[in-house]
C-alpha cells in the first residue's frame, strides 16, 4: 500500500507559499506558508498534518485491539499534540502527546491502560515518529 501527497512551494522560506494535495483528494491546493506553520494564519502545516496522522492512527488500532478483546467502544476520542521545536538551525518534532477518552462498556481500567499503551506502541505513526510519544488515557 502506497499514500501519496504533493507539495508545491514557490518563494523564499518566510516569503513564500505553497499548497498540498493528496491523492485522495482530502487535500486539494490546501495553503500552507511560514505564516501558517509559525504564526495563526489559516492553512495548515506538516505539524498539523503529523498530529491528525497520529491521532487517527492511534485511535483506530486501539479500536481493532479493542474489537480483538472483544469490546464495542461507544467512543474513542484522541487529540494529539505536536510539538515542534528549535534544534540547531532549523526545528525538530520532539513531542507527540496523545489525549485519550474513551467510552467504552464492560472495560476495566487495567484492560484498558494495557490496550491504550499497546495501541500507543503499535500504531505505524507512532513506530515512525522520532520523538517522544506520551500517552495520557481515561475512562469516562
Amino acid at each position: 500500500m502506497i499514500r501519496k501527497a504533493k507539495a508545491v512551494w514557490h518563494g523564499t522560506g518566510r516569503d513564500g507559499s505553497g499548497n498540498l494535495s493528496t491523492d485522495s483528494g482530502v487535500l486539494g491546493g490546501t495553503p500552507y506558508s511560514f505564516k501558517t506553520r509559525f504564526e495563526n494564519e489559516k492553512g495548515t502545516n506538516p505539524e498539523e498534518l503529523i498530529a491528525a496522522a497520529h491521532a487517527g492512527c492511534f485511535t483506530m488500532a486501539l479500536a481493532f485491539g479493542m474489537q480483538l478483546a472483544g469490546l464495542n467502544p461507544t467512543e474513542l476520542e484522541t487529540e494529539a499534540a505536536v510539538t515542534l521545536e528549535p534544534e540547531g538551525q532549523g526545528f525538530r518534532i520532539s513531542k507527540s502527546a496523545l489525549t485519550l477518552r474513551a467510552k467504552v462498556p464492560n472495560l476495566d481500567e487495567a484492560k484498558f491502560a494495557e490496550l491504550a499503551k499497546g495501541a500507543e506502541k503499535n500504531c505505524p505513526v507512532s513506530k515512525v515518529l522520532n520523538a517522544e510519544i506520551t500517552l495520557d488515557a481515561k475512562l469516562v
